[in-house]
């Protein structure tokens, strides 16, 4: 006879050492993640041509080099913030559906997170040197959403990933067109962070007043102008 396994309740401090557990993943380890392949992976050659016509066709200059890796970049520090605000959320959240909520979108964002350092790592670059700043005051604001309530987290969850959707798409023009890899990551990250949204308000999101948005809007313009060049 099988005796089954009683599930284990974790205490505040078990939870704030898995926090920090992941933290240290994601600003020095590889994250744990689905298992998700890298959507530039499926970029293959064509079929019609060789490997070496290929190759040329593709082959991005210098300059179309420095500014996608600096876009990703970019797109990898927001997943770190990301990070950062779900574990904080997910620290003071009150109900268990909203903390297995967080959870969700947080494996997913883990994906994102190794998509984007691979193709930054592929195009000879390095992610942002603030990262462990960015995280920091993300997961404080983390905390603070989920102390507020879980309507409010989740409002601001689904706020955060509203604005990451449209930060995606404007990267998605400003790439280098023969860039298709970086491209493939932006649409899969973008169709999961709309997911994420939408998750979020069937969870019972509130909408957030006009000024927090503008405020987190801000917050979000000056880390994207600044990790594009750190």
């Amino acid at each position: 006879m099988l005796i089954p396994m009683k599930q284990r309740n974790y205490t505040l401090i078990d939870q704030v050492i898995v926090s920090v557990d992941v933290g240290l993943r994601t600003l020095f380890g590889r994250p744990a993640s689905t298992g998700r392949a890298n959507p530039a992976d499926a970029i293959n050659s064509n079929n019609d041509t060789s490997n070496s016509e290929q190759e040329t066709s593709t082959e991005l200059s210098e300059s179309e080099k420095k500014h996608s890796a600096a876009l990703m970049r970019v797109n990898h520090c927001g997943e770190v913030c990301a990070q950062a605000l779900y574990q904080g959320q997910a620290l003071t959240a009150r109900d268990a559906k909203v903390r297995d909520t967080m959870q969700t979108a947080s494996n997913e964002e883990n994906d994102h997170l190794n998509w984007c350092k691979q193709r930054i790592t592929d195009l000879d670059s390095h992610t942002s040197y603030l990262n462990p700043l960015w995280y920091s005051g993300s997961f404080a604001i983390g905390v603070l959403a989920g102390a507020l309530g879980d309507k409010w987290s989740l409002g601001f969850l689904e706020e955060t990933e509203k604005q990451v959707v449209d930060h995606l798409q404007t990267h998605l023009k400003k790439l280098p067109e023969k860039d298709k890899k970086s491209r493939a990551i932006i649409e899969q990250m973008k169709i999961d962070e709309a997911k994420h949204a939408s998750l979020a308000n069937e969870s019972g999101a509130a909408d957030l007043p006009k000024l927090i948005k503008k405020i987190m809007s801000l917050g979000s313009k000056t880390m994207t102008k600044t990790s594009y060049w750190l």
